[in-house]
């Protein structure tokens, strides 16, 4: 048993409920962008952030073989590794994964609006997840769950050109590890 890291958390909330439901297909071509604070990246990351030595935001991993990967494959459902970009940000915790759709390449017809309505039954009654609705601006901050051991998710959606971005927001050192290993623990005695 281990503990999930803290981007597959964000990702495995937005495409497990779509995969039970049958919206997303287990082979379909999946991609997922996200963006950390610099604190997940381990001490020697740390230290070059610290001290001024590291761009304000950067890609990684583009090898294309995050060590994520096969545990968001396995919890997620699907049967193929989507395609992962991850990035860092010139902040210390926070984080924001997107799942971006074509709502008409979907297995089945869905609006964002159904999306967020799937979303919220899945997730109704959960003391750690909340699904809000997408914000008035169309901006998300990814520091705005810092000291939390919530995670949002949120739906932002065009139906004019059929396209939705879901986006999970949480604290890579709160939900994403700590906050995470607490709930789980809790989970697994039945608290």
């Amino acid at each position: 048993m281990s503990n999930p890291g803290c981007y597959a958390t964000g990702a495995i909330a937005l495409l497990r409920p779509l995969v039970d439901a049958g919206l997303l297909l287990p082979d379909a071509p999946v991609v997922i962008s996200a963006v950390s604070g610099y604190s997940g990246g381990g001490n020697s990351m740390i230290a070059t952030y610290e001290s001024g030595g590291a761009p304000a935001f950067e890609s990684y991993a583009l090898g294309l073989q995050h060590k994520h990967l096969p545990e968001i494959t396995q919890h997620s459902g699907l049967s193929r590794p989507p395609l992962f970009i991850p990035a860092v940000g010139h902040f210390h915790q926070g984080m924001l994964v997107h799942l971006p759709l074509h709502l008409d390449s979907l297995a089945q017809r869905a609006s964002g609006a159904d999306i967020e309505s799937l979303l919220r039954r899945h997730y109704a009654g959960s003391n750690w997840v909340r699904v809000e609705s997408a914000t008035a601006n169309g901006k998300l901050d990814a520091l705005g769950l810092n000291g939390s051991d919530a995670m949002e998710l949120r739906v932002f959606s065009n139906e004019a050109t059929r396209q939705a971005v879901l986006v999970a927001r949480l604290d890579n050192l709160g939900k994403g590890a700590s906050g995470a290993a607490v709930q789980n623990l809790q989970l697994m005695l039945g608290l």
